[in-house]
């Protein structure tokens, strides 16, 4: 319960065989064979949001499967014959004639329609929660940071697998999504252009546009997102699971269920996830293409919003000016360019921070014991950040239908919008510390004091004071269990009277002073300060 902080030494000096070494400490058959022989794994609520987005992927599956009988991935024009009344004779592609005849014609086709689109946002939305239930926890720290890309690389792969069947059914909303893509793909510079034309088969839209999206879509994205998850499995079985801590658990063993309990409940929670799903498919209309009727590059499907996952890129495009320059004769669209630089950078932290954190703290142990969020007030702090400038971004996605309900001038909401993405991170960083630093301060006084009992007391003197409890030793043990780091000192490269810090080492010891400097963390009580508050307070 004393005051546990390790402090780090510099940098040392990497070599192949150190990379050699790291590697196999993430990879190697080292524990393998004992950990699956007796699997354990913890019952939190929390890890149930890793199993959602691994029963919402099965659905996904299954009913992309069915799908797939059904749909043509052509450009082809035809004449629509089906059962859709308002659009009986109009020329449409057979990827949309397809997907009427599905919607209306076959028994079951649009609830298992509905159902793959529901699955798709709850699985991209459970992943997503996930991936942020193991930043918050410090989840990715050794030897789980190959993990870590796998789950964000899943993301990733989960994000484009949306924005490629979304586009399928070839109708005018996704067509405007489209023209959006097209239009970022081109502001590359040097290769945007053979981007564009490799991607939809010639200038837009192409005729090889939907029949490569269904390639992506049905082929490559899902062996990719099956193969990652294998592998993240296969990692968890390696490295067995994370815990919260708590009495009994320590960095050597799991404390939860048997594989055989867990099974059943396994088992049972994929059913549940699956009638979910299924309900939703059959209660709440999604993506109604007949509504929109078939694509046409001369027209813009109006009131057009994306799936909430791609909202962030679309925010970024509309709330950004339309400024653009020249150079070298070449027009340099600046409109389009910022906002996808700006989107892959925002990601990019967020997959990197582990490694930076790692490179901080100079923590070379294997953690398994996971973080009270409270309890890295920086780390939690940043977090929230990134996603506050994610729901600003999403709220920048539907600024013309803010504007239209508010009865508001767009403008007004592009203005917020923009400059909310610069207030209202730091805002978030400051209030996110203060408070996790309030609940360090009130878990310091839990232990020292006790707990509020709720029984008001008069003092001889005629003070009423609550009396506090003492808390139990599990409780002690959870507030207290967790690690408290110092930050890194740059130490001098040579010697002499010149020798000085290098800038990596600066630049090293300045982010270690920033996650855990002054005034970043409260201190734990040392065992001295509890023997003698509570020997003073012991009758």
């Amino acid at each position: 319960m004393g005051y546990d902080s390790r402090p780090v030494e510099p940098e040392q000096g990497h070599t192949g065989e150190g990379v050699a070494r790291w590697v196999d400490s993430r990879v190697g058959r080292r524990g393998v064979a004992r950990s699956a022989r007796r699997p354990v794994f913890p019952d939190h609520w929390s890890f149930m949001l890793g199993e959602i987005a691994l029963y919402s992927l099965v659905v996904l599956m299954i009913t992309g499967v069915y799908l797939s009988f059904y749909f043509h991935p052509s450009s082809e024009l035809v004449v629509y014959e089906g059962s859709y009344l308002p659009l009986r004779g109009r020329l449409v592609s057979e990827a949309f004639d397809s997907t009427l005849h599905l919607s209306f014609d076959v028994r079951g086709g649009l609830l298992v329609r509905q159902a793959h689109h529901w699955a798709a946002l709850i699985f991209v939305a459970a992943v997503f929660v996930h991936l942020l239930r193991v930043f918050f926890t410090g989840a990715f720290r050794k030897p789980r940071e190959l993990n870590w890309l796998l789950g964000f690389g899943l993301f990733i792969l989960a994000m484009f697998g949306g924005l490629t069947g979304y586009d399928l059914p070839d109708d005018l909303l996704s067509g405007t999504g489209l023209q959006v893509v097209n239009g970022t793909i081109l502001s590359v510079p040097v290769v945007g252009t053979y981007l564009s034309f490799f991607l939809f088969g010639g200038e837009f839209p192409g005729e090889d546009l939907i029949a490569r999206f269904n390639t992506l879509h049905v082929l490559v994205i899902p062996g990719l997102m099956i193969a990652l998850t294998v592998a993240h499995v296969a990692l968890v079985m390696r490295h067995r699971h994370t815990q919260h801590a708590g009495p009994g658990r320590i960095r050597r063993n799991v404390v939860g269920l048997p594989l055989r309990v867990y099974a059943v409940k396994a088992a049972a929670s994929c059913f549940i996830v699956a009638g979910v799903i299924s309900v939703m498919a059959a209660v709440a209309q999604i993506n109604p293409v007949w509504n929109y009727g078939p694509f046409r590059p001369d027209q813009v499907s109006a009131g057009s919003q994306p799936d909430w996952y791609m909202g962030v890129a679309d925010g970024l495009l509309r709330v950004m000016p339309g400024w653009e320059i020249g150079l070298w004769g070449h027009t340099l669209a600046l409109d389009n360019l910022l906002p996808l630089l700006f989107g892959v950078l925002l990601f990019l932290a967020l997959g990197a921070y582990p490694f930076i954190e790692a490179w901080v703290t100079d923590d070379d142990r294997e953690q398994h014991l996971l973080d009270r969020p409270r309890n890295r007030p920086v780390r939690t702090a940043l977090g929230v950040a990134w996603l506050s400038v994610y729901a600003v971004a999403l709220i920048g996605a539907a600024n013309d239908i803010i504007a239209i309900r508010l009865h508001v001038s767009v403008n007004s909401v592009t203005w917020a919008v923009r400059i909310g993405l610069f207030a209202v991170p730091v805002l978030a960083f400051l209030i996110t510390k203060r408070v996790a630093l309030a609940l360090q301060r009130q878990d310091r006084d839990k232990v020292l004091h006790g707990r509020e009992s709720g029984v008001i007391r008069r003092l001889p003197h005629g003070e009423y004071a609550e009396v506090h409890e003492p808390l139990d030793q599990a409780r002690l043990h959870t507030l207290t269990a967790h690690e408290q780091y110092r930050p890194l000192e740059a130490a001098p490269t040579g010697t002499g009277d010149g020798a000085g810090p290098s800038p990596v080492q600066r630049l090293r010891s300045g982010l270690s002073r920033f996650l855990y400097g002054p005034g970043t963390q409260v201190p734990k009580p040392t065992a001295t300060e509890y023997a003698e508050i509570t020997g003073r307070h012991r009758p």
